[in-house]
């Protein structure tokens, strides 16, 4: 199994960045994926879930409205879209399939002026 993230980076306040993940060497249309992010000093938190067929999805109520999870089965990735960010969104983003335990090595998000 393997998750790699992308499309990380520095942005501006109100600025937008999309994240890609690439899965590979599992079937990817079977699971859930989630995005996990982590700032300095805290721990990981959801941020955004969305489920094996991309019908259902769920956020932390701090990007609701702000950011949008989704997939495309055909090509084993799953994006997140990041619309007006803020600094307090600067943290570390994960890639996870948490029903088997695997894991991005993570994408650097720096929302600064």
């Amino acid at each position: 199994v393997q998750l790699v993230e992308s499309g990380g980076g520095l942005v501006q306040p109100g600025g937008s960045l999309r994240l890609s993940c690439a899965a590979s060497g599992f079937t990817f249309s079977s699971y859930s994926m989630s995005w996990y992010r982590q700032a300095p000093g805290k721990e990981r938190e959801l941020v955004a879930g969305i489920s094996s067929a991309g019908g259902v999805t769920n956020y932390a109520d701090s990007v609701k409205g702000r950011f949008t999870i989704s997939r495309d089965n055909a090509k084993n990735t799953v994006y997140l879209q990041m619309n007006s960010l803020k600094p307090e969104d600067t943290a570390v983003y994960y890639c996870a399939a948490v029903r088997l335990g695997s894991w991005g090595q993570g994408t650097q998000v720096t929302v600064s002026s």
